[in-house]
C-alpha cells in the first residue's frame, strides 16, 4: 500500500510540474517556425505561385528559346530562379525598409501587377513588354521568365498573408515542377496540345484575378457585403 501511495504521489507531483511548465512550453512551441505549418496555407501558396510562375504556359516560349540556343540546362535555370526567390523571401522586408515601404503597401502594388498579369492571360492582350536582352538558360528562362517581376512581387505579397515556412515549402514544390517541365518540355507540349495549353492559361488567368482582388481587399481593410 505504501508503494502504491508513493507512486500516486510521484505521479501527482509530475502532473503538477508539467502543469506549471506547460504554458511556457506552449509559448516556445508557438514561436518555433514548424508550429506555423499549415497544409491549407501551403496549398494556397502553391496554387498562387504555380499560377503566377505559369511554367506550363511558358512551354511555347521555352521551346522557341531552345530552338534558337540549341540547349537548355534545367538544373541551372531552376537553381538560379530559386536563389532569386529565396533572396526576396528572406531579405525582401529589409530591402523594402530601405525605401520606407512596408509589406502591406507592397502587397497592394503587387495586387495590381497580378491583376494585370491575369488580364493578359484571360484576354490575350499584352500589358508588359518582355524586352530582356539575350537568351538561354539564365536569361530569359531563369530571369525573367520564371523569377520575373510578377512572381517576385507575389513572393513579397504572400509574406503579408502567410507564414514564411508555408511559402518556402510551396516554393520548393513549385521549383520541382519547374525542373520537371524544363526537363520534359517537348513531351508535355505533345501531351497537352495547343488547346490544352490555351485552356490552362485561361483558367489560371482567372485564378490570378481572384487572388489579386483578395490581396487588395485584405491589405486595404475593405469589407465586402455578405
Amino acid at each position: 500500500m505504501l508503494v502504491v501511495a508513493d507512486c500516486r504521489l510521484q505521479i501527482a507531483d509530475c502532473c503538477f510540474i508539467a502543469y506549471c511548465l506547460l504554458p511556457d512550453k506552449v509559448l516556445l512551441l508557438q514561436k518555433f517556425p514548424l508550429m506555423q505549418l499549415s497544409l491549407l496555407d501551403i496549398v494556397a501558396c502553391f496554387m498562387v505561385l504555380f499560377a503566377i510562375i505559369d511554367i506550363p504556359g511558358s512551354i511555347p516560349i521555352i521551346l522557341n528559346i531552345k530552338s534558337k540556343t540549341g540547349n537548355i540546362h534545367p538544373w541551372r535555370a531552376t537553381l538560379v530562379s530559386l536563389s532569386i526567390f529565396l533572396a526576396f523571401l528572406v531579405f525582401g522586408e529589409k530591402l523594402l525598409g530601405i525605401f520606407g515601404i512596408d509589406v502591406g503597401s507592397f502587397a497592394i502594388a503587387g495586387a495590381f501587377i497580378i491583376f494585370l498579369l491575369g488580364m493578359e492571360m484571360v484576354l490575350g492582350v499584352e500589358f508588359f513588354k518582355h524586352d530582356s536582352p539575350g537568351g538561354g538558360t539564365i536569361v530569359p528562362i531563369a530571369f525573367p521568365l520564371i523569377a520575373g517581376a510578377g512572381s517576385i512581387t507575389t513572393i513579397l505579397s504572400l509574406r503579408a498573408e502567410y507564414a514564411t515556412i508555408n511559402i518556402l515549402i510551396a516554393l520548393l514544390l513549385n521549383m520541382v515542377i519547374v525542373y520537371i517541365v524544363l526537363r520534359l518540355t517537348s513531351r508535355i507540349e505533345r501531351l497537352l496540345g495547343p488547346t490544352g495549353l490555351h485552356i490552362l492559361k485561361k483558367f489560371f488567368g482567372i485564378i490570378l484575378i481572384a487572388i489579386a482582388i483578395r490581396l487588395f481587399i485584405n491589405n486595404t481593410g475593405i469589407t465586402l457585403p455578405q
